[in-house]
């Protein structure tokens, strides 16, 4: 779907495939996609994230109808965990393959990635790449990632998930009460993050006489260095609580205000 399109899709185009667009950036239709089907088509791609609006075709509407015309469906869901029943969300629903981030919050090796789905597509991908001369060859995951990813797997699936959400709620908390009306900032709640995960930021908007550029770079040149989003939007940074233990939290809020003083 057109409102689909990221710089993430020309991986697509990489592994030799031409992207055909369906509807506008407004909404898109059965129609639209009914329309587009042809001799040539061979898979549709779906994207889950952010770029997710209430006017595109539903999954479970391009899933019916692919269903229908013979045509498998791929959904990329990289940054798409937690909730941790994506993992089998998407095929449950009839998607013939799902691919994750091996990293992220799965926290395995960056260089891997997880496809589940239906054997016989499994099996098409696998032949494409070593021992094999395919398009995905190049890139090769070693017996070290993969075990390392199969360890971040069973991890990830053993975690108590629920709780893991009431601590980054919680770490949220700790950063807005210790930033809000610090030097002139505002600090809230925002929901939900960057990927379109069901998880909360603190958006720390700066007063006019510091600019989001220059604490970030502030930031990134303390010790130790602290990374932080600038807002897309207004002057203001994002903090992600899903990449700090409890004890790095509180490191964040003191970088910050040393920052800011």
């Amino acid at each position: 779907q057109r409102m689909h399109r990221n710089p993430y899709d020309y991986a697509v185009q990489q592994a030799g495939a031409s992207l055909v667009e369906i509807g506008t950036m407004d909404e898109t239709s059965l129609a639209d996609l009914e329309n587009a089907y042809s001799a040539s088509t061979v898979a549709i791609f779906w994207f889950q994230g952010a770029m997710n609006q209430p006017s595109e075709l539903s999954l479970e509407d391009v899933i019916q109808s692919a269903k229908k015309q013979g045509v498998p469906v791929i959904v990329d869901g990289a940054a798409q965990l937690p909730p941790v029943s994506n993992l089998w969300k998407y095929t449950q629903l009839g998607a013939d393959l799902a691919i994750f981030s091996g990293g992220k919050d799965l926290s395995g090796p960056q260089a891997s990635g997880l496809i589940v789905g239906k054997a016989e597509w499994i099996e098409r991908i696998r032949v494409l790449g070593a021992p094999n001369h395919g398009v995905g060859r190049p890139m090769k995951v070693g017996k070290e990632e993969m075990m390392g990813l199969l360890a971040a797997v069973e991890r990830y699936v053993s975690l108590d998930h629920e709780q893991l959400l009431e601590v980054y709620e919680q770490r949220v908390q700790a950063w807005i009460q210790g930033l809000n009306g610090r030097g002139k900032l505002s600090a809230e709640r925002d929901y939900p993050n960057e990927a379109g995960q069901p998880v909360p930021r603190a958006l720390v908007q700066l007063p006019e006489n510091l600019s989001k550029d220059k604490l970030v770079d502030q930031l990134m040149a303390c010790e130790p260095a602290v990374s932080v989003a600038p807002s897309e939007k207004i002057n203001a940074i994002l903090l992600n609580p899903m990449t700090v233990s409890d004890e790095e939290t509180q490191i964040v809020l003191e970088q910050i205000l040393k920052a800011i003083d």
